[in-house]
């Protein structure tokens, strides 16, 4: 079963375009061109979804890094 992950290695910032393109098995540029289109309109759009994500999303435990 897929568990939707923050990825310790590949992020750029928290994981989380990281972790939703290697869930939904996607592009990572893709999700990020989503993030980054919902940030135009003003910035409030994206960022709070980004911010909730980032806190709800778990990330990957370090013994997974290996």
């Amino acid at each position: 079963m897929k568990k939707l992950r923050r990825p310790l290695k590949g992020r750029v910032f928290a994981g989380v375009a990281m972790g939703m393109a290697n869930y939904l098995n996607v592009d990572v540029v893709l999700v990020r061109l989503i993030w980054v289109f919902l940030l135009l309109p003003g910035g409030l759009p994206g960022i709070l979804p980004y911010i909730i994500c980032w806190i709800v999303i778990p990330s990957e435990e370090k013994s997974k890094k290996k």
